[in-house]
């Protein structure tokens, strides 16, 4: 029987991406969507793996399954570090990227420091409250202009040296190879058969909230 992760998304692009990186025999991956309406996490931590593990804890506490999440973010060396946590809601709480993006620029125009990292925390959580955390870091360059249609975000705007291109510019399978995400998740691929057996010692038979339309 397969050991059930589930996602704490209903984002089906993201669910995908992680799903094919951390392919694994004996692991099923879900989201939300497998299950009925819970609660939303309010996402108010001060760094990346306070809101991955609250947001993997809560899933995983209240679904009865082991639970993943993660939280990224841009964080430039000449804004001390911002946007970070407040990456994605950086010019208002409904602010699109594009508002993110130019509110960024705007911070760091004439800052001869353009040194930036994008990181990703990614927490693997059991219902008892025990977590696993994994990292990944991705450095490289803020420019002046947009360039590329790919990504999201403030990928038109974040240069990596050593592909020449902006992350906008890269395809998919690019991206995945030096991305903050794509290495974290490479981590996790990597530990999966540790991570199965550190599930399976660390969580008890118990009741478990069932998947919709899956058969008693």
């Amino acid at each position: 029987m397969k050991q059930i992760i589930v996602l704490a998304t209903r984002n089906k692009g993201k669910t995908r991406e992680f799903a094919e990186l951390l392919n694994h025999p004996s692991v099923e991956i879900r989201n939300l969507d497998d299950f009925g309406p819970i609660p939303e996490v309010i996402e108010d931590g001060v760094t990346f793996d306070d809101n991955a593990y609250k947001k993997a804890a809560f899933t995983a506490r209240i679904l009865g399954y082991p639970a993943m999440a993660d939280d990224s973010g841009l964080c430039v060396d000449a804004l001390d570090g911002e946007p970070g946590v407040y990456s994605a809601r950086y010019a208002g709480e409904n602010a699109s990227d594009a508002e993110n993006v130019k509110k960024m620029l705007a911070a760091v125009k004439g800052e001869k420091n353009r040194n930036a990292a994008f990181k990703c925390v990614i927490s693997i959580a059991i219902p008892q409250g025990v977590a696993l955390t994994y990292e990944g870091e991705c450095k490289g360059l803020i420019i002046d202009e947009p360039a590329g249609n790919n990504g999201f975000g403030y990928d038109p705007v974040f240069f990596y040296p050593e592909l020449n291109k902006t992350f906008a510019q890269l395809t998919v399978e690019e991206k995945g190879r030096v991305s903050h995400r794509g290495k974290a998740l490479k981590e996790v691929a990597r530990e999966m058969d540790k991570i199965i057996k550190w599930i399976e010692f660390n969580t008890p038979d118990i009741e478990r909230v069932g998947c919709q339309g899956e058969k008693s």
